[in-house]
């Protein structure tokens, strides 16, 4: 009688809303594979079942038990040593998410039968399933230490990795021993990049010269680099060019290091240091980066000396008369005669010669055609500028929308300006 009930169920052939035991019971009895994965599912199916269903023959049924919070942790236990991988990885997930809710007691019977099957499952020869527990516990601070550096110890990258970086159980004792053990590549890049690292763990990390930790180490702002371990990296980095951007934001940067670091970095980044008001730049600092940009620029660019370069009462002569227009400008460009073309921006702007020349050593597009628009010139012109005298990397180039306009509105031009102190 009940089968026949259930076979004109309405909805189709889906178990009730509300859940009644024979009905379930029904599902069991028979051989319907879409019925049982419905039944596994359900939060309100009966633990006895739960359990019943973690043994059936179908994966997909057991994947669901696996899923699903009702299940007995008798059954959770049966499913860790399933042979089947996703009924596992989802056992995982499960689990992993169910401990850190547990409240932390000796006699809590519970919790202990979570913590064995969570150890189980870490200690998986799947590495997705042992990656899965460490994503789900990496942030938190009540599950058992032993597991968390078990999985921080794996051989494993994308197992480790999580815990590395983000685990709080892990002491500074702890990422130091790891990194001393040697026997895990590429464990330092994920411990560089915690939310605070202590100085003997970067010093650690920059005497392993791993390129990579490093870097990460550095573009960490929350990561404590003595003095002395800063001017070791800057030692090494003048061919290291993954260190070189990261340097130079540093904070608290030391004039000595400064004056250090302009020896080898790309003029760009010059410009970037040149442009930061936390450094409070001695006049002879400031004046050094300068020197250096502009010499750096031509060797970079292989430019010759602009010796067609206009005395600035001519420049002045030339713009009242007009003649500081877009074909003069952008033949200028393509000559590569920069300091013909910085003053009739200047001029042209109404702005200083300085505040154009960080404008183009910083190799942005958009900040480069904010100011070749604030010059009143074309974007044709604009765009010449970016490629001939401000050097923008290919793909940072901005081109003309429909093949003349500029692409941004005038109140992102004008952003773009003030970054750098010039109002539009």
């Amino acid at each position: 009688m009940l089968k026949k009930l259930l076979d004109h169920l309405p909805f189709g052939r889906k178990l009730p809303r509300q859940l009644e035991y024979a009905a379930a019971r029904t599902v069991l009895e028979n051989d319907n594979l879409a019925r049982r994965s419905e039944l596994a599912a359900r939060t309100d199916a009966a633990p006895e079942m739960l359990y019943y269903l973690a043994g059936d023959a179908s994966p997909r049924v057991r994947r669901k038990v696996a899923a699903n919070p009702s299940t007995p942790l008798q059954a959770d236990s049966l499913l860790s040593d399933d042979l089947d991988d996703p009924v596992r990885c989802e056992l995982a997930r499960k689990i992993a998410r169910l401990i850190p809710g547990l409240p932390v007691d000796q006699q809590n019977k519970i919790r202990e039968q979570a913590v064995a099957i969570l150890e189980k499952l870490a200690d998986d020869h799947l590495p997705r399933v042992r990656q899965i527990v460490a994503e789900e516990i990496k942030h938190s601070e009540n599950v058992p230490k032993r597991i968390a550096l078990r999985l921080a110890r794996d051989i494993e990258h994308i197992v480790r990795a999580p815990i590395l970086e983000f685990s709080p159980l892990l002491t500074d004792e702890d990422l130091l021993e790891i990194i001393s053990s040697g026997i895990i590549n590429g464990a330092m890049e994920p411990v560089a990049q915690r939310h605070h690292v202590s100085a003997p763990v970067a010093d650690a990390i920059v005497a392993s010269l791993d390129v990579s930790a490093v870097a990460a180490l550095l573009g960490n702002k929350n990561a404590q680099i003595r003095e002395q371990t800063l001017d070791a990296i800057i030692e090494q980095a003048g061919d290291i060019h993954r260190w070189h951007r990261p340097i130079v934001m540093r904070p608290e940067l030391s004039l000595r290091a400064v004056r250090r670091i302009a020896g080898f970095v790309a003029s760009s980044l010059l410009g970037i240091l040149l442009e930061r008001e936390d450094l409070n730049l001695d006049q002879d600092t400031a004046g050094l980066l300068k020197k250096t940009i502009r010499e750096r620029i031509k060797t970079e660019t292989n430019l010759s000396p602009d010796d067609a370069a206009p005395r600035p009462d001519e420049l002045r002569q030339a713009f009242a008369a007009g003649e500081l227009n877009d074909p003069e400008i952008a033949t200028a460009s393509a000559g590569r005669r920069r300091d013909f073309v910085i003053g009739a921006l200047a001029l042209k702007a109404a702005i200083t010669p300085a505040a154009v020349e960080r404008i183009l050593v910083s190799r942005s597009g958009k900040a480069i055609s904010a100011l070749a628009w604030k010059a009143g010139l074309a974007m044709r012109t604009a765009l010449a500028i970016q490629k001939d005298i401000g050097l923008v990397p290919k793909g940072d180039i901005v081109l003309a929308r429909n093949g003349l306009d500029y692409p941004m509105d005038e109140e992102e031009m004008r952003w773009h300006l003030q970054f750098f102190g010039v109002n539009a």
